[in-house]
């Protein structure tokens, strides 16, 4: 049995205090009019900013410099108005990214396990019981995320901009005809009561799973392995198609005049890899501290090559979803990474080299697969790159300009990966850490290439 232990549980409640130190400043410090606004813009005016967001100050300045004789009085106004939507916006954005990244790693780890067991994999059933516990997440994970989700349905923050008053009637100074005219799929009954259904069938999966895994260590049959094979393939059928639908409705939906027919897979790549690496980095931890004696060099290779392909094949969707768009140029498709490029080059180009050449250069190499030192290091560069990939989807359609990485956002990630921590490592100390009855055990223990 694994005991967590005090030094990792006082970690995770430290890493949970600070983050909600750090969210707490980011809403307080929020400004409420644009009078604060109007204070804030003539401070970056003056250069009292830092050089992060120097970009952000220069687009300032230029407006800010031209208002007077360019702009109309209410033509100013309207931008102020903008800019403190886009300042309000901030903190609320800064946890949604962290909250949804935190969530779907717990998600792709159960997608991870379903494919294992649907398979009837050989090497990884000495892994499970790590898989089980980073999905105990799940659950509190998907509470803390449908009040988010509840709180943008009832206009607390503005997050989405289809749902605005008066988007879609005609009679509106709002009146958006794209928006208005994806409104039978775009409203927030549908989108509320999908995404209940979605997380519902998931944490069902999980917890139906769970029950026949604990089950399985004391039978006297292979009764309950069969019943997870049969419920591992029934969910994976479930969860491919609406795992594009909650990535449509929670991600993309942000930019609701843009679209992708390959978002789906896109956002499966990024936090299947992310999800990968978790479970590598939790195994090797646990390995450290002398538990899961049989898990090997090839148990850590496989990983590592998972990591490596899902990084791949990220980059791969990545370029043709670019490529194809750009390449064709049409405004209101090219829009979107022209936004990104100029306004987020830092985190945009920056998880490009985190997420695709790192790995490449790295784990190309055989025998680095089998160091646990290099997948610990790859592990980082993988979960701050995908981190800054959702960062990138989520917050040009949120923020704007108005985008910085401070304390809310550090606190945010602080609060959910000391949550995930907790959670993990308290579901992992609940059962035996090897499901010993597992049919395929034997092979797992002795899994050698």
């Amino acid at each position: 049995m694994y005991i967590f232990s005090n030094k990792l549980k006082t970690f995770a409640f430290i890493l949970m205090a600070l983050g909600i130190v750090g969210i707490a400043i980011g809403f307080l410090s929020a400004p409420s009019t644009t009078q604060e606004v109007e204070q804030i813009l003539q401070a970056r005016e003056h250069g009292h900013h830092d050089a992060a967001t120097a970009h952000v100050a220069h687009d300032t300045e230029s407006v800010a410099a031209t208002a007077a004789a360019d702009l109309h009085a209410e033509e100013h106004q309207a931008h102020l108005e903008h800019v403190l939507h886009g300042l309000e916006n901030r903190p609320w954005a800064a946890v949604y990214v962290a909250c949804i990244f935190a969530l779907l790693i717990s998600v792709g780890v159960l997608a991870f396990y379903a494919i294992q067991n649907a398979a009837m994999a050989g090497w990884s059933p000495i892994l499970f019981r790590v898989m089980e516990g980073i999905t105990g997440y799940l659950l509190p994970g998907t509470i803390i995320f449908l009040v988010l989700l509840a709180l943008s349905g009832l206009h607390f923050n503005h997050l989405f901009v289809w749902m605005a008053e008066g988007v879609t009637d005609p009679a509106s100074a709002n009146y958006d005809a794209i928006v208005a005219g994806k409104s039978a799929y775009l409203n927030v009954p549908r989108w509320l009561i999908t995404a209940v259904l979605i997380l519902a069938g998931w944490n069902y999966y999980r917890f139906y799973a769970r029950k026949h895994s604990i089950a399985q260590d004391t039978a006297t049959d292979n009764s309950d392995y069969k019943k997870i094979f049969k419920a591992s393939a029934a969910f994976l059928a479930f969860f491919i198609v609406t795992e594009s639908i909650a990535s449509w409705d929670w991600i993309m939906s942000i930019d609701p005049h843009w679209y992708s027919t390959l978002y789906g897979w896109y956002v499966l790549a990024s936090f299947l890899v992310s999800a990968v690496t978790v479970i590598a980095m939790v195994t090797i931890y646990l390995r450290a501290n002398g538990y899961l004696p049989n898990v090997n060099t090839s148990h850590l290779h496989d990983l590592a090559k998972f990591m490596f392909g899902f990084s791949i094949f990220w980059t791969y969707l990545w370029f043709s979803q670019f490529m194809l768009q750009w390449y064709s140029n049409i405004p209101e498709e090219v829009v979107y990474y022209i936004t990104r490029i100029e306004n987020y080059n830092l985190p945009f180009f920056g998880m490009l080299v985190l997420n695709f050449v790192l790995p490449l250069l790295i784990l190309l190499n055989t025998d680095f697969k089998r160091l646990t030192w290099i997948i610990v290091m790859v592990g980082i560069f993988i979960l701050v790159g995908h981190y800054l990939d959702f960062y990138v989807m989520i917050m040009p359609g949120t923020v704007g300009n108005e985008w910085f990485i401070g304390a809310p956002e550090l606190g945010a990630i602080a609060f959910f990966a000391g949550l995930l921590i907790y959670c993990t490592f308290s579901t992992i100390a609940k059962q035996p850490l090897v499901a010993e009855k597992n049919p395929l055990m034997e092979e797992s223990k002795h899994f050698q290439y």
